[in-house]
């Protein structure tokens, strides 16, 4: 495997989180906080990322020149590892996956109903609930091969099949909001993460198979 140096990691962070403070860029991969807050500065100096907030949320999210940064310094070590076809290949089975992903996200989130077929799910039709989560635990173990190739290339590509898993294993416990909701590291969020880790590391536009 290959270690990322910490600043990609901090400016890939932002890119990965959408928008979040300084505890959260330093979290996803374990980095200091301090050094985070450093390197963020320095990034903001560079006009690669900016600092906003709204109402009561505030947080760092990439500037066009930052995401172009980013994507540059991702080819660059992608490409030193010599596994660019590996990992693109990999991709494109992910997205064979994606479509599973979404319609299973899709039905846990609604259930038709006479007159409305995109009637809110209200959870109470069981059995439906439990296909819908037969449907995450197949992606999980489908996902576990492919997580596993990406692991071992890079070091930061490394525990999306873990924490897609501790996601179901959550909800498996009872506690609904592990599939989709925000707020958590829900299968949906660990899903949306990768698709657009694969996607900045390949340098490849969403609904763009080929780089």
């Amino acid at each position: 495997m290959t270690a990322s140096d910490p600043g990609l990691l901090v400016l890939h962070a932002v890119r990965l989180l959408g928008f979040a403070p300084t505890e959260r860029v330093a979290a996803r991969f374990g980095l200091d906080a301090h050094d985070t807050a450093e390197a963020l500065e320095d990034a903001r100096a560079r006009g690669w990322v900016e600092w906003s907030s709204f109402g009561d949320a505030a947080g760092w999210s990439l500037t066009p020149r930052g995401k172009a940064e980013g994507e540059r310094l991702l080819a660059a070590e992608l490409d030193a590892t010599g596994r660019r076809d590996l990992v693109h290949r990999t991709y494109l089975d992910f997205l064979e996956l994606n479509g599973c992903l979404l319609r299973a996200v899709t039905d846990w989130q609604t259930r038709p109903a006479a007159g409305d077929p995109l009637a809110a799910n209200d959870h109470q039709d069981l059995r439906w609930d439990r296909r819908t989560l037969g449907s995450l635990d197949e992606l999980g173990i489908r996902l576990r091969p492919l997580a596993a190739v990406l692991a071992d290339t890079l070091d930061r590509l490394d525990g999306y099949g873990t924490r897609f898993a501790a996601a179901l294993a959550e909800v498996e416990r009872g506690d609904r909001r592990w599939v989709d909701a925000l707020e958590v590291d829900s299968c949906h969020t660990v899903w949306f993460q990768l698709h657009e880790d694969l996607l900045a590391t390949l340098g490849i536009a969403r609904g763009q198979a080929q780089p």
